[in-house]
């Protein structure tokens, strides 16, 4: 599987059509305006700080990625002739390509409609067909929403606090339950 060119027509939960993709140079700008209109807590939560905005440095490598450590997906609703960015994830693999970190974001206006869990399965798929056997975060334990991502989906999870942060281990070696 090339996920360098991975893209999927999908649904959120409320019927929202979306497309999932995988992030490109062209999605700088769209990158750039999503991070512009989160709130305070949405970019505390996904950084573990407060920033104003993203560096030059910091859109390229969040747009450029090294396809051999890096998987970024963006999830994407039709608006007039283009598309709108409205959320993302990607992991980033250890160097024996076992492990991988992942990371979300949802634009605040679609929160609680389903991106994070989605763009989870969807990098599940392309984790497992790269040899990846763990996904591993850290979420601020107030960021109960994350956490409940992570639960829901029939991924065998194993957990660890330290302070105010959780340490996330789900396992890829075990299919997530199909839905009814």
């Amino acid at each position: 599987m090339d996920a360098r060119n991975y893209i999927a027509a999908d649904t959120l939960k409320d019927g929202t059509p979306v497309t999932i993709r995988a992030i490109g140079k062209d999605d700088r700008n769209g990158v750039f305006q999503a991070f512009k209109n989160l709130d305070r807590e949405s970019v505390y939560t996904r950084f573990f700080t407060y920033k104003r905005g993203l560096t030059e440095t910091e859109l390229r490598q969040l747009t450029e990625v090294d396809p051999d450590r890096v998987v970024a997906l963006v999830v994407t609703t039709p608006i007039g002739d283009g598309e709108k960015l409205i959320g993302g994830g990607r992991y980033y693999s250890d160097v024996a390509r076992q492990s991988a970190e992942i990371a979300f974001l949802t634009n605040d206006a679609y929160h609680g409609r389903g991106i994070a869990g989605l763009v989870l399965e969807h990098l599940a798929v392309i984790g497992r067909e790269h040899g990846i056997l763990v996904f591993e975060a850290d979420v601020l334990a107030e960021n109960r929403a994350m956490l409940a991502v992570f639960r829901r989906s029939g991924l065998p999870m194993k957990k660890r606090t330290e302070g105010n942060v959780i340490h996330v281990k789900l396992s890829l070696t075990i299919d997530p339950p199909s839905s009814p």
